[in-house]
């Protein structure tokens, strides 16, 4: 029987993983894809404290090394359910069972993409899911930002402090996230808002990366062309939480409820990661749950 198992290779999952395995604690990573989680996507990482730059796939290669180096385990399988028993824990994936004494639920989060043509292939090429993680690849240039909610606003504010323009594109005529965000960027000289708008075709240069978009206007049906050199898309989350649904308290978007000590409302399983609630999803933050939930 493992003392732990861990669901999810990400930033918080590995690092549990590490901590286990320098605790002498008989632990398992299951991980349903790759190990990384979002982070791989990424072109650079330059706000993880300790390191300079270092890319995405290269941070999560580190980890996963580092887990393996220590003794620790990493298996491959989507995990299904949890039983809870009497005195322990299954994790169950489709063709396995693993008995453990605790969970930790690292499953992280997926971005809700825009489902236009050709967007996955752009991600690290001028896409990206995060501005607070790649805003300053795209100093001094023409970015835009999708969605309308306070994500969206604030990671508009964030661009304006770095960026030539900012334009916020939206499919409606007024914003879901604060009023008194929305005043802020309507102060500054480089933030242009574009409104009943919705992405239609990304545009590519020779390098391949994204160089434009193509607009259209859900009033008019007009078709236009915007020049950008980085497209913030800021239309929510999905948490990898659906085999949870009955077992832990997830909230109404689907996180699962847990405060800053990791704890769920089940005794012995915990979450860490970007799939509990938390106000801040970065790899810092994923890393020090990943500690804490060991702890």
């Amino acid at each position: 029987m493992y003392d732990a198992v861990i669901i999810g290779a990400g930033t918080a999952g590995m690092t549990a993983g590490i901590y286990l395995a320098r605790q002498g604690k008989r632990a398992i990573i299951l991980e349903g894809n790759t190990y990384g989680g979002q982070i791989v996507n990424s072109l650079g990482v330059e706000n993880y404290p300790g390191i300079k730059n270092i890319s995405g796939f290269d941070f999560a290669t580190a980890l996963y090394e580092q887990v393996l180096e220590l003794g620790g385990e990493i298996d491959y399988g989507e995990v299904v359910g949890i039983k809870v028993n009497d005195n322990s824990k299954t994790v169950l994936t489709a063709d396995k069972e693993y008995e453990c004494e605790r969970v930790i639920i690292a499953t992280g989060a997926a971005n809700r993409n825009l489902g236009v043509d050709g967007e996955e292939d752009l991600v690290g090429l001028g896409v990206s899911y995060c501005a607070t993680c790649d805003g300053a690849f795209f100093r001094e240039k023409k970015v835009a930002v999708v969605g309308g909610g306070n994500t969206a606003l604030e990671d508009a504010e964030f661009l304006s402090g770095l960026c030539e323009t900012v334009y916020i594109i939206h499919r409606r005529d007024e914003f879901r996230g604060d009023q008194s965000t929305v005043e802020k960027l309507k102060q500054k000289s480089n933030v242009e808002f574009i409104l009943n708008s919705t992405v239609t075709a990304f545009k590519k240069g020779e390098d391949g990366r994204l160089n434009g978009v193509e607009l259209q206007n859900k009033i008019s049906g007009e078709i236009s062309g915007l020049a950008v050199d980085g497209l913030f898309v800021a239309v929510g989350q999905i948490p990898n939480t659906g085999f949870l649904k009955g077992l832990v308290e997830l909230d109404a978007a689907g996180y699962v409820i847990s405060g800053e000590d990791c704890k769920t409302n089940i005794d012995g399983i915990y979450a860490a990661g970007d799939c509990r609630t938390k106000p801040l999803r970065q790899l810092a933050t994923a890393a020090a749950d990943g500690a804490v939930a060991t702890m």
